[in-house]
Protein backbone atom coordinates (compact mmCIF):
# COMPACT_ATOMS: atom_id res chain seq x y z
CA UNK A 1 0.00 0.00 0.00
CA UNK A 2 1.25 3.49 -0.86
CA UNK A 3 2.00 5.68 2.13
CA UNK A 4 -0.34 8.62 2.53
CA UNK A 5 0.65 12.27 2.09
CA UNK A 6 1.17 14.51 5.11
CA UNK A 7 0.40 18.19 4.37
CA UNK A 8 0.69 20.93 6.97
CA UNK A 9 -0.62 24.49 6.83
CA UNK A 10 1.29 27.14 8.76
CA UNK A 11 1.04 30.87 9.31
CA UNK A 12 0.86 33.63 11.87
CA UNK A 13 -2.21 35.34 13.25
CA UNK A 14 -4.70 36.57 10.66
CA UNK A 15 -3.07 34.68 7.78
CA UNK A 16 -6.35 33.06 6.74
CA UNK A 17 -5.54 29.49 7.70
CA UNK A 18 -9.14 28.51 8.46
CA UNK A 19 -10.35 29.73 5.06
CA UNK A 20 -7.56 28.04 3.15
CA UNK A 21 -7.78 24.84 5.20
CA UNK A 22 -11.40 24.53 4.09
CA UNK A 23 -10.37 25.19 0.49
CA UNK A 24 -7.65 22.53 0.61
CA UNK A 25 -10.11 20.08 2.12
CA UNK A 26 -12.64 20.71 -0.62
CA UNK A 27 -10.05 20.26 -3.37
CA UNK A 28 -8.61 17.05 -1.96
CA UNK A 29 -11.94 15.43 -1.13
CA UNK A 30 -13.30 16.37 -4.58
CA UNK A 31 -10.43 14.34 -6.04
CA UNK A 32 -11.71 11.30 -4.16
CA UNK A 33 -8.70 11.04 -1.85
CA UNK A 34 -9.30 9.67 1.69
CA UNK A 35 -8.45 12.61 3.94
CA UNK A 36 -8.16 13.44 7.63
CA UNK A 37 -8.29 17.12 8.55
CA UNK A 38 -6.83 17.83 11.97
CA UNK A 39 -5.02 20.48 13.99
CA UNK A 40 -2.27 21.10 16.51
CA UNK A 41 -2.22 21.29 19.34
CA UNK A 42 -5.13 18.87 19.40
CA UNK A 43 -6.51 16.32 16.99
CA UNK A 44 -7.55 13.64 19.51
CA UNK A 45 -9.70 13.94 22.67
CA UNK A 46 -6.69 13.85 25.00
CA UNK A 47 -4.62 16.21 22.82
CA UNK A 48 -7.57 18.62 22.72
CA UNK A 49 -7.54 18.73 26.52
CA UNK A 50 -3.88 19.68 26.39
CA UNK A 51 -4.78 22.35 23.80
CA UNK A 52 -7.19 23.88 26.31
CA UNK A 53 -4.39 24.07 28.87
CA UNK A 54 -2.20 25.86 26.34
CA UNK A 55 -4.71 28.39 25.01
CA UNK A 56 -6.90 29.28 27.98
CA UNK A 57 -6.18 32.32 30.14
CA UNK A 58 -4.98 31.43 33.65
CA UNK A 59 -3.92 33.32 36.76
CA UNK A 60 -0.67 31.34 36.89
CA UNK A 61 1.75 32.30 34.13
CA UNK A 62 2.92 29.31 32.10
CA UNK A 63 6.69 28.82 31.90
CA UNK A 64 8.09 28.61 28.35
CA UNK A 65 9.47 25.11 28.96
CA UNK A 66 6.07 23.97 30.25
CA UNK A 67 4.47 25.32 27.09
CA UNK A 68 7.04 23.56 24.90
CA UNK A 69 6.66 20.21 26.65
CA UNK A 70 2.87 20.39 26.54
CA UNK A 71 3.05 21.04 22.79
CA UNK A 72 5.08 17.89 22.27
CA UNK A 73 2.94 15.88 24.68
CA UNK A 74 -0.12 16.73 22.60
CA UNK A 75 1.86 15.97 19.43
CA UNK A 76 2.95 12.55 20.66
CA UNK A 77 -0.67 11.58 21.30
CA UNK A 78 -1.82 13.03 17.99
CA UNK A 79 0.81 11.15 16.01
CA UNK A 80 0.19 7.87 17.80
CA UNK A 81 -3.59 7.87 17.57
CA UNK A 82 -4.35 9.71 14.32
CA UNK A 83 -1.53 10.79 12.03
CA UNK A 84 0.66 7.69 11.84
CA UNK A 85 -2.24 5.21 11.50
CA UNK A 86 -3.87 7.29 8.74
CA UNK A 87 -0.65 7.61 6.76
CA UNK A 88 0.03 3.88 7.17
CA UNK A 89 -3.39 3.17 5.60
CA UNK A 90 -2.43 5.29 2.59
CA UNK A 91 -4.72 8.18 3.54
CA UNK A 92 -3.81 11.86 3.38
CA UNK A 93 -3.53 14.02 6.49
CA UNK A 94 -4.06 17.79 6.35
CA UNK A 95 -2.98 19.44 9.59
CA UNK A 96 -3.55 23.03 10.74
CA UNK A 97 -0.09 23.70 12.23
CA UNK A 98 2.56 21.18 13.22
CA UNK A 99 6.13 21.28 14.53
CA UNK A 100 7.12 24.30 12.43
CA UNK A 101 4.69 26.26 14.60
CA UNK A 102 6.63 25.13 17.66
CA UNK A 103 9.85 26.46 16.14
CA UNK A 104 8.03 29.70 15.31
CA UNK A 105 6.06 30.32 18.51
CA UNK A 106 8.12 28.64 21.22
CA UNK A 107 11.43 29.11 19.37
CA UNK A 108 11.07 32.50 17.72
CA UNK A 109 8.40 33.93 19.97
CA UNK A 110 9.52 32.61 23.37
CA UNK A 111 13.23 32.48 22.59
CA UNK A 112 13.78 28.74 23.13
CA UNK A 113 16.75 27.54 21.10
CA UNK A 114 16.01 25.64 17.91
CA UNK A 115 18.50 22.95 18.95
CA UNK A 116 16.48 22.17 22.09
CA UNK A 117 13.28 21.93 20.08
CA UNK A 118 15.01 19.65 17.57
CA UNK A 119 15.83 17.16 20.35
CA UNK A 120 12.13 16.83 21.19
CA UNK A 121 11.20 16.74 17.51
CA UNK A 122 13.50 13.76 16.92
CA UNK A 123 12.34 12.02 20.08
CA UNK A 124 8.60 12.38 19.43
CA UNK A 125 8.54 12.12 15.63
CA UNK A 126 11.49 9.95 14.72
CA UNK A 127 11.93 10.36 10.97
CA UNK A 128 8.37 11.57 10.36
CA UNK A 129 8.19 15.01 8.74
CA UNK A 130 5.49 16.63 6.59
CA UNK A 131 5.70 15.91 2.87
CA UNK A 132 4.54 19.46 2.10
CA UNK A 133 4.21 22.58 4.22
CA UNK A 134 2.27 25.59 2.96
CA UNK A 135 3.32 28.74 4.81
CA UNK A 136 0.79 31.55 4.60
CA UNK A 137 3.00 34.60 5.04
CA UNK A 138 1.99 38.23 5.42
CA UNK A 139 3.19 41.36 7.26
CA UNK A 140 2.52 41.18 10.98
CA UNK A 141 0.59 44.46 11.05
CA UNK A 142 -1.83 43.16 8.41
CA UNK A 143 -2.32 39.87 10.22
CA UNK A 144 -2.91 41.50 13.60
CA UNK A 145 -5.50 43.85 12.12
CA UNK A 146 -7.34 40.86 10.65
CA UNK A 147 -7.10 38.84 13.87
CA UNK A 148 -8.40 41.74 15.91
CA UNK A 149 -11.71 41.54 14.06
CA UNK A 150 -12.34 37.94 15.12
CA UNK A 151 -13.55 38.63 18.66
CA UNK A 152 -12.04 37.31 21.90
CA UNK A 153 -8.35 36.46 21.62
CA UNK A 154 -6.67 33.38 23.10
CA UNK A 155 -3.49 33.43 25.20
CA UNK A 156 -1.17 33.52 22.18
CA UNK A 157 -3.20 36.04 20.19
CA UNK A 158 -2.83 38.55 23.03
CA UNK A 159 0.93 38.77 22.60
CA UNK A 160 2.54 42.01 21.43
CA UNK A 161 3.67 42.86 17.92
CA UNK A 162 7.36 42.13 18.55
CA UNK A 163 6.44 38.57 19.56
CA UNK A 164 4.70 38.04 16.22
CA UNK A 165 7.57 39.63 14.31
CA UNK A 166 9.85 36.99 15.85
CA UNK A 167 7.31 34.28 14.98
CA UNK A 168 7.24 35.39 11.35
CA UNK A 169 11.01 35.55 11.15
CA UNK A 170 11.31 32.04 12.55
CA UNK A 171 8.80 30.70 10.04
CA UNK A 172 10.71 32.26 7.17
CA UNK A 173 13.97 30.87 8.52
CA UNK A 174 12.44 27.40 8.55
CA UNK A 175 11.28 27.87 4.96
CA UNK A 176 14.77 28.91 3.89
CA UNK A 177 16.29 25.90 5.64
CA UNK A 178 13.94 23.38 3.98
CA UNK A 179 12.97 24.75 0.55
CA UNK A 180 12.18 21.27 -0.77
CA UNK A 181 9.31 20.95 1.73
CA UNK A 182 8.05 24.51 2.14
CA UNK A 183 6.01 26.58 -0.27
CA UNK A 184 5.64 30.19 0.87
CA UNK A 185 2.25 31.65 -0.06
CA UNK A 186 1.70 35.42 -0.19
CA UNK A 187 -1.26 35.62 2.20
CA UNK A 188 -1.53 39.40 1.89
CA UNK A 189 -3.35 38.86 -1.41
CA UNK A 190 -7.11 38.48 -1.56
CA UNK A 191 -8.66 35.04 -1.06
CA UNK A 192 -8.76 34.26 -4.78
CA UNK A 193 -5.11 35.23 -5.17
CA UNK A 194 -4.08 33.02 -2.28
CA UNK A 195 -6.04 30.10 -3.69
CA UNK A 196 -4.41 30.47 -7.08
CA UNK A 197 -1.03 30.09 -5.39
CA UNK A 198 -2.25 27.04 -3.50
CA UNK A 199 -3.62 25.51 -6.70
CA UNK A 200 -0.22 25.82 -8.35
CA UNK A 201 1.22 23.63 -5.61
CA UNK A 202 -1.68 21.27 -5.03
CA UNK A 203 -2.82 20.49 -8.57
CA UNK A 204 0.29 18.46 -9.52
CA UNK A 205 -0.10 16.36 -6.36
CA UNK A 206 -3.75 15.67 -7.13
CA UNK A 207 -2.89 14.74 -10.70
CA UNK A 208 -0.19 12.38 -9.48
CA UNK A 209 -2.58 10.78 -7.00
CA UNK A 210 -5.17 10.26 -9.72
CA UNK A 211 -2.71 8.06 -11.58
CA UNK A 212 -1.58 6.02 -8.60
CA UNK A 213 -3.25 4.00 -5.84
CA UNK A 214 -3.77 5.99 -2.64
Amino acid sequence: MTKGLFITLEGGEGAGKSTQLAYLRQRIEAAGIPLHVTREPGGTPLAEQIRALLLDHRDEEMAPDTELLLMFAARAQHLARLVRPALARGEWVLCDRFTDATYAYQGGGRGIGFARIAVLEDWVQGELRPDLTLLLDLPVAVGMARAGRRGELDRFEREQRDFFERVRAAYLTRAEQEPQRFRVIDAAQDIAGVQRQIDAVLSPLLAQAAGAPI
